[in-house]
């Protein structure tokens, strides 16, 4: 069995560029592009598959991906130097804490922190 996010987007490859680099530290990396699909693999996580759609982002997503972290405001920095915008701050719940970002295109998704161990 093979595990697939697909994300729904208007330019594809804009948004690879995006997300190779949003995702740089689990190295992925450009595999199948064939219009209207192009997706990014990895061995430390699951296919992103990049689908072209021709309408934009009108609602919240029903699915979002999750970014598990060390250290929640550098990789925050990082990814919104990117790109992406920031939709939320200073979420915390059940030790977790996590910011709520949004890719170029407006797809939300969560940078988090495990709570601490003590």
């Amino acid at each position: 069995m093979e595990f697939v996010v697909t994300l729904d987007c208007l330019d594809t490859e804009a948004m690879a560029g995006f997300w190779e680099a949003a995702l740089s530290p689990l190295a992925y990396r450009r595999a199948f592009d064939a219009p209207p699909y192009l997706s990014l693999v990895s061995e430390e996580g699951p296919t992103l598959l990049l689908q072209a759609v021709p309408e934009p982002k009108s609602t919240k997503n029903r699915m979002h991906l999750d970014l598990g972290v060390q250290d929640l405001e550098p990789e925050v920095d990082r990814i919104v130097g990117l790109g992406a915008s920031t939709v939320a701050t200073d979420m915390t719940e059940h030790g977790f804490r996590w910011a709520v970002l949004a890719d170029p295109e407006g797809n939300e998704f969560c940078v988090f922190v495990k709570p601490s161990r003590g």
